[in-house]
């Protein structure tokens, strides 16, 4: 009887250990995992609900999603899709729902009930978990015919070096998706607040992103500035997250932000400039921003309002520029970027191009995506790949 030897108890290493026993129920496979609990990170992603996936809708390039990875994904995809894992969880037992952003959770809004789905596709099977099983090289394991390693993403590089001296190639771990650190007081201020049609982006740089904006009381977080982090995530790790980043309050272009600021004046005259809001900020902010920009603050009224005047206006509201001190990285739940690189394995099946029977799956690859279940995904799409590849292999051998 063929063995398998997962590394690994989060979701990738489940995913895979469920596919491939339902591949070739006459495998043995067993999932090590170092820590005590397994799927650790399934429980509180998503903030306790598990984002498992998104729809996709109207993303026409996926380096927009994959900072890394992209073109593999678009390959790995072809075989199992966003569609597929839809599927796939509906089809054992899981009912999901779609927001209106695209995103995807299980319809109990509880990561518990895919942690469950797979425990009990594991038990059902006879899948063995064994737990507090720390595998520190392959020779360890030399008595499996596959190995696959889902270890997720490793902050720290050493934490690779035992596969690095199997001929594998490292690209270096640094984090991605955490909140930016802002030492402005008046902006700190504004904690609680959200922009739900900002642009953010890197002055200098190609790297931006849009989406709601949360400001925090160290600094801003939310969607625009996740997505932002990831694009930019090595960028800013070699800036030692010292940089500049620019918002963009409104979310539009420059002339169109002046057009409408004109109208605005043209409608409201005699009214002070803090009593009308512009594009539906919040009134906390646009005082903010008034206080900040403008020499006569709030009392002014938009008649009085000189060419000059609406000029640093505009520029408050598309360019209103801060520093960046530090990082805030989420203390249970992050992704990294690094890890395999992808030069190291093969791109069809996920195989080492160093060690024969070994494969990689989910984060520990140089794969990651920005925040909306994309790097779920990811590791759905590239454990179903190997789970393909060791079935294939198995019944070439067998």
């Amino acid at each position: 009887m063929a063995k398998t030897a997962i590394i690994g108890g989060g979701a990738a290493g489940f995913f895979l250990a469920v596919n491939l026993k339902e591949m070739m129920p006459e495998m043995e496979v067993t999932i090590f995992e170092r820590a005590h609990r397994v799927l650790q990170k399934v429980a509180i992603s998503g903030g306790g609900r598990c984002n498992c996936t998104n729809t996709f809708e109207g993303i026409g390039d996926l380096q927009a999603v994959y900072p890394r990875g992209h073109r593999l994904m678009k390959r790995l995809m072809k075989g199992f899709s966003q569609r597929d894992a839809y599927e796939w969880f509906e089809r054992h037992g899981v009912r999901l729902v779609t927001q209106a952003d695209e995103c995807v959770f299980p319809q109990s809004q509880d990561s518990q009930t895919i942690i469950d789905c797979f425990l009990h596709y594991c038990r059902r099977d006879g899948v063995q978990i064994r737990t507090g099983s720390r595998v520190n090289t392959l020779a360890e394991l030399s008595d499996y015919d596959y190995v696959c390693v889902t270890i997720g993403g490793q902050p720290r590089q050493e934490s690779l070096g035992w596969l690095a001296e199997a001929g594998h190639e490292i690209e270096l771990p640094v984090p991605s998706l955490f909140t930016f650190n802002i030492d402005d007081h008046g902006l700190r201020s504004l904690m609680g607040t959200v922009v739900e049609q900002a642009s953010v982006m890197i002055p200098a740089t190609s790297f931006r992103a849009s989406g709601p904006l949360l400001l925090t009381h160290w600094g801003m977080s939310g969607p625009a500035i996740l997505r932002l982090s990831s694009y930019a995530a090595r960028y800013l790790s070699e800036c030692g997250y010292r940089s500049a980043v620019s918002v963009n309050w409104t979310g539009l272009r420059e002339d169109e932000v002046s057009t409408q600021l004109q109208e605005i004046s043209m409608v409201n005259p005699q009214k002070h400039l803090a009593s009308v809001r512009p594009f539906d900020l919040p009134q906390r902010l646009w005082s903010n921003l008034l206080e900040k920009n403008l020499e006569a603050k709030g009392a002014k009224r938009w008649a009085e309002l000189s060419r000059k005047d609406r000029n640093r206006m505009v520029n408050m509201l598309v360019n209103d520029t801060y520093t960046i001190s530090g990082r805030a990285p989420f203390k249970d739940e992050f992704v990294t970027c690094g890890g395999i690189s992808l030069r190291s394995v093969n791109p069809a099946t996920l195989e080492s191009r160093s060690v024969k029977g070994l494969y990689f799956a989910g984060e520990v690859l140089d794969i990651d995506g920005v925040t909306g279940g994309f790097n779920f995904q990811a590791a759905w799409t590239t454990a179903y790949t190997v789970a393909q590849a060791i079935a294939k292999a198995a019944n070439k051998a067998g």
